[in-house]
């Protein structure tokens, strides 16, 4: 086979061949992964620079047919992509491997926060750091918005979608699975009828400019043979993730007791794999009443200080659920030192957070690749993407509300709510901040560490003379 037909998608592919080497594809999701910062919308637009504009190993609609699938799962779907394109380029082990790197940088980054923060406390250099990267993560979000919208929103029906969703989940508060669910819906029954919107591929041209065609990818348009539906492996695979996830937890609670604070946290977060859709935020807003109102992990301000260490890291956002562990752990280490028992109780969470989402992609990929070329399903997945674009942007607005005013309170009207900023709140520094990284970015074509780097020395700096 010449790399030619392999690059066309024209000829199969060896299922015990890689598309890339290992090697080089290990390199770049290391860079992919300290680059992830900015929430799910700033981690998939790194992905996207990277592996699709950049390296050229997926192609446009192969990376949303992706996107589109983990959209639909729990737990971090950035975390999920990288595991399902390292399936793709490195069969297993390459999904292995961009999956555990992809959360190793923030593990590291967040783990060496929680030792700063339980063993000084509030430290002016970090609150600086956080003020500033908070600032230019702001804008790396307003970023992603532009770019992934530019992708997905293609014609005035994708618009409308994105419109729609971000009116539901904003103004009137629809969950999240609904609006996935309402989208794909819509998206299906337009591919049905074969409306020419709801066609991949179809509409207006991107607004980023020419788009990556499958066929011109490493990968090509052809279904690798280790990616074809084999139930035998997917049953094998998901078996030896299930065990390796839920036997801790088990052996957890039958040596040390269901009161013992290493079970309640094994058990708390793999029940929160299991039903966390709805995205970060949502899902945040959940752990923190259990893990404040509950367990007694955390105050209600210490949640917020994990979230700022989550936000301003690399890795997926859920990564504050680390800090969670760690400060159950500290809090109530038994017969442990409690920064032992708070290292362990962070391991554990961050083990249970993530390992089934592995065990989703190994399952389910195989049959969502075979599907990939049904129109309808097509459609139903490009409606959805629009979806999201809008709930990206329903992220971006909270996330500002929260960066850019000291308060924001909740209007309230019988059983409807929104919650709007104080303006006389408006916090100059913070704004000022946000618009020069914003600069950078847009105008002056800064790479997102470089702004990241910047915005955290003028953050320390503000910092310091305003402290001192």
């Amino acid at each position: 086979m010449t790399e030619l037909a392999r690059k066309a998608g024209t000829a199969p592919l060896s299922a015990e061949s890689d598309i890339v080497p290992l090697s080089e594809a290990t390199k770049v999701w290391a860079r992919v992964a300290a680059l992830s910062f900015g929430g799910p919308a700033g981690q998939i637009a790194v992905m996207h620079r990277i592996i699709v504009d950049e390296k050229r190993w997926v192609g446009e609609h192969r990376f949303l047919h992706a996107l589109n699938y983990c959209m639909l799962l729990p737990g971090p779907e950035a975390h999920q992509l990288a595991i399902y394109i390292g399936w793709l380029l490195n069969r297993t082990l390459g999904g292995v491997i961009a999956g555990a790197l992809f959360v190793l940088p923030g593990f590291v980054s967040i783990l060496a926060l929680s030792y700063i923060y339980v063993l000084f406390g509030n430290v002016t250099f970090i609150e600086g750091l956080f003020f500033g990267l908070k600032c230019a993560v702001l804008a790396v979000v307003i970023q992603a918005v532009f770019r992934i919208g530019s992708r997905a929103l293609k014609n005035n029906v994708m618009i409308g979608i994105a419109a729609a969703a971000f009116i539901a989940i904003f103004f009137l508060h629809v969950p999240f699975p609904f609006i996935v669910v309402g989208a794909g819906v819509i998206g299906f029954l337009g591919g049905r009828a074969d409306v020419a919107a709801f066609k991949v591929g179809g509409g207006h041209k991107s607004g980023s400019g020419k788009i990556l065609e499958d066929r011109d990818s490493a990968l090509g348009e052809n279904v690798p043979l280790h990616a074809r539906p084999n139930l035998a492996w997917s049953l094998k695979t998901s078996g030896i993730l299930a065990a390796l996830w839920l036997l801790p937890v088990a052996g957890l609670w039958v040596t040390l007791g269901p009161d013992n604070v290493f079970s309640k946290v094994g058990i708390f977060f793999s029940q929160m794999a299991v039903v966390s859709f709805g995205g970060a935020y949502a899902v945040l807003a959940y752990v923190a009443q259990e893990a404040v109102q509950r367990f007694g992990w955390l105050q209600p301000g210490e949640m917020l200080d994990g979230l700022g260490m989550a936000e301003t890291t690399p890795g997926p956002l859920i990564m504050v659920t680390q800090f969670v562990g760690f400060l159950a752990g500290h809090r109530d280490p038994g017969t442990l030192s409690p920064l032992t028992a708070a290292t362990l109780a962070a391991v554990l969470t961050t083990w249970v957070t993530f390992l089934p989402s592995f065990l989703w992609i190994f399952l389910g990929a195989p049959f969502i690749e075979k599907l990939r070329g049904n129109a309808a399903l097509s459609a139903a997945m490009s409606a959805i993407t629009a979806a999201i674009v809008g709930v990206i942007l329903n992220l971006a607005i909270w996330f500002g509300l929260h960066v850019l005013f000291g308060e924001v309170r909740t209007l309230t009207f019988g059983s409807w709510w929104l919650d709007v900023p104080v303006l006389s709140s408006l916090n100059l520094p913070s704004l000022t901040l946000t618009a020069l990284a914003a600069i950078a970015i847009f105008r002056l074509n800064f790479s997102v560490i470089v702004t990241l780097l910047a915005a955290a020395i003028l953050g320390v700096g503000w910092t310091v003379v305003a402290l001192g």
